[in-house]
Order: structure tokens, then sequence, then C-alpha cells
């Protein structure tokens, strides 16, 4: 299946939303219409973007199928299958009922990026230096490694949440 960007889309990364990562951006680039979704995440694949997230960015309607004209929740829902089984992970097959209830660190990363985001955003001029250190941080770990100074930067009650989100606990 081929995506492209959409209008929302293009203003998401002009904007550059919260929800779109460093990381994801860099995938959102490639999706021209001519790459397939295979294709793109195999292009991005170092930096641990996963089917999922494609597919929540079609849901968010920032991509959608080429071919058409309104993104659709139909178009959706028949292409969601589609783009697992191309690129479900061999490590872990599609289907594995022995998969941890537990979120995987990329879904971590993804939950907390943008609750990190907000904390150094709302600090202003003071927290620019710990905004780009957040937005550099391509992945689970670096974002974890910034916890320490996210925690004394960010007042208990803002910092909380993303404690909950990247350790899954509260602290």
């Amino acid at each position: 299946m081929h995506l492209v960007k959409t209008s929302a889309g293009q203003q998401a990364f002009k904007e550059r939303h919260a929800d779109l990562s460093p990381r994801l951006r860099s995938a959102f680039l490639l999706f021209d219409g001519q790459r397939s979704v295979a294709q793109v995440l195999q292009a991005v694949a170092g930096m641990g973007v996963t089917q999922d997230e494609i597919l929540a960015l079609v849901e968010r309607e920032w991509l959608a199928p080429r071919d058409a004209a309104e993104p659709r929740l139909g178009v959706v829902a028949v292409a969601a299958p589609a783009v697992t089984a191309a690129t479900a992970s061999p490590a872990q097959p599609a289907g594995d009922a022995s998969a941890p209830s537990e979120p995987s660190l990329a879904v971590r990363y993804r939950n907390a990026y943008p609750l990190a985001v907000a904390i150094t955003a709302n600090m202003g001029l003071k927290g620019f230096r710990l905004n780009l250190a957040v937005e550099a941080a391509m992945g689970y770990d670096q974002l974890v490694a910034l916890a320490p100074r996210l925690r004394e930067a960010a007042s208990p009650a803002s910092y909380v949440p993303l404690h909950e989100a990247l350790f899954g606990k509260a602290p």
C-alpha cells in the first residue's frame, strides 16, 4: 500500500506537533505515494518506527492511501491487516499469544515523548536546552536518560505522568 501526506498531516508537520516525534517526522517525509509502507518501514527500521505508529498517522488522517481522494475509516480498517501482515516482526510473529501484557518500550516512548515536550515547553526560555535534548531523544533509552533532568526542572505534579508513562509506576 502506498500512502501520501494529507493537508492536515503537512500542517502538523509544519507546526512540529508533539505527536509527530523526530523519528516519525523522518518516516513521514518518506511517504510520497511512490514508496510502499513496507519500503518506508525498512528505510527507518534503525529508528525503531513500527507499523502501529504509521497506522496511528493514518488514523489521525495525516497520511492517506494514494488512491483515496478522501481518507475514510473503511479504508483504514481494510488497510491495517495488510500492513501488519506485510511488516510483522520475525522476532515476534503476528498473533503470538505469549506476548507480554506490559507496553513495549516503543509504546512507552510514544506515550512519554509528548509529555516530556509539554514539560519543557511550559518552562519557557529556561527550558530551551532541555527541550532540544528531549527532541533529540530518538528512543526510550535516551528519554529515560533525560528523566532525572526533567524531574529536577519540572514540578512534581507535571513530572508524575511522565514517570508513569516511562516506567509504568508512580515515583
